[in-house]
């Protein structure tokens, strides 16, 4: 499993640096973040202690199902699939459609580097 690079960067310098990458005056170097925040407040509401457990639980176990994660963690469904969602959108993790409606949760890495950049 690798290590995800994430960025911080004021919402309108990301917005600069989206629009010079769009118009093709900037190209993202290797290693450069992929998962960008606009605070580092925002990334801990994120990786907060008890996602950051998710996230090493999913990666330890590999549930086959949102189902199967809550019985692990004793997390309520409703509440854990909208926190995989989040973490999903991000990029933390991967929610993969089986059969019969089912989605498996899959980690991306259970490390970072966090990068903020200045303003």
């Amino acid at each position: 499993m690798k290590r995800i690079v994430i960025g911080i960067l004021p919402q309108d310098k990301l917005r600069q640096r989206v629009i010079a990458i769009a118009r093709g005056q900037y190209r993202p170097k290797p290693g450069e973040p992929k998962i960008w925040f606009p605070s580092m407040k925002s990334v801990a509401e994120t990786l907060s202690d008890k996602n950051l457990q998710l996230i090493r639980v999913i990666a330890e176990h590999n549930p086959g199902s949102i189902a199967e994660l809550s019985r692990r963690t004793g997390r309520a469904p409703g509440n854990l699939s909208r926190t995989l969602h989040r973490l999903a959108r991000y990029g933390f993790i991967v929610l993969e459609r089986r059969p019969g409606n089912i989605l498996k949760p899959i980690a991306r890495a259970i490390e970072y580097d966090i990068r903020a950049m200045a303003a």
